[in-house]
């Protein structure tokens, strides 16, 4: 039987994971192309042979997904796998349908497919959408870990702006690495505040490797999330932040709500700033989708320092 003809729809550190996880060695599958549409100027790149294995000896292509009608027709497409996180249900839908008008059938792939098994417990911090406020809970669990003397590292969701093979397995121990990596400015505001604490940062591209790395150091792995994606690694406890400022925003984006069907813990965030009307319309989504989830209720507030 010929392999499934796929394009991966992203590039956004999604998708790379996606292919290494589950495409990469699965027999059944040849990806032909990744689209760019969620990181600036990643098209007409390829993903090196470095990364794709045996199967890919010439690496993989990387286009713009203004291109996708005319990819789908080229090169005989039979599936498009989407791999974006933080747009609408709508959108979702609405990408799907086009796909399917062009003759090709449409994925999703889900936390089973995609995550990493851990040898040491998995916090991960996760939202129904970016912005949530996930890097104020990340600071609260890495501060309470820090207390009763664990020790942890953060492995960050990707951001594959630059060398994608220098961004194999990035290890940031202090300021001083930002540099070393020439880390673009939406990376610094991420590393920077955990680095200034004196906490250890991983990243990158081929996670399989970075797990391994955040074992061999660790006993417990904090998951500090992008956008509103799922974790890379499989979860232990999973705490998801709801906006309730959004209303209604954690039944509608996706993966947003597959983070809040999944939850241990579901935060409230913003409520400082939110009506009580608000505050008790994400109480009733929470329960109606995770009815076994433990609420628990937070302020966001500003400090300068």
């Amino acid at each position: 039987m010929k392999p499934i003809r796929t394009i991966i729809l992203g590039a956004a550190g999604r998708d790379f994971h996606n292919f290494n996880t589950y495409f990469r060695d699965n027999d059944k599958y040849k990806v032909v192309a990744f689209t760019a549409a969620q990181i600036p100027n990643i098209e007409n790149k390829r993903y090196p042979n470095s990364l794709t294995g045996k199967n890919y000896s010439q690496g993989i292509p990387i286009y713009s997904e203004s291109l996708l009608p005319e990819l789908i027709k080229s090169m005989k497409v039979d599936l498009c796998s989407l791999s974006y996180s933080d747009i609408s249900n709508q959108k979702v839908m609405e990408l799907a349908a086009g796909v399917q008008a062009l003759g090709a059938d449409f994925m999703l792939l889900g936390p089973e497919s995609t995550q990493l098994k851990s040898k040491k417990p998995v916090i991960a911090i996760t939202a129904v959408r970016t912005g949530a406020g996930k890097s104020q809970i990340s600071d609260y669990v890495a501060d309470f870990l820090t207390k009763i003397n664990v020790k942890y590292t953060i492995v960050r969701h990707p951001m594959p702006y630059g060398n994608l093979e220098k961004q194999r397995v990035q290890i940031y121990n202090s300021p001083r690495d930002l540099d070393n990596y020439d880390t673009t400015i939406e990376e610094r505001e991420e590393y920077e505040k955990h680095l200034n604490r004196g906490r250890i940062v991983l990243a990158g591209i081929e996670y399989s490797e970075i797990l391994k790395e955040a074992e061999s150091r660790s006993e417990v792995i904090i998951w500090d999330g992008g956008n509103n994606d799922f974790s890379f690694i499989k979860p232990d406890l999973q705490i998801t932040i709801v906006d309730p400022l959004r209303e209604n925003h954690e039944l509608l984006y996706y993966p947003g709500l597959t983070n809040l069907m999944t939850a241990d813990i579901v935060v409230i965030n913003k409520e400082n700033t939110a009506t009580k009307a608000q505050i008790n319309n994400a109480m009733e989504n929470i329960k109606i989708m995770n009815p076994k989830a433990k609420i628990v209720h937070t302020n966001s507030l500003v400090k300068l320092n």
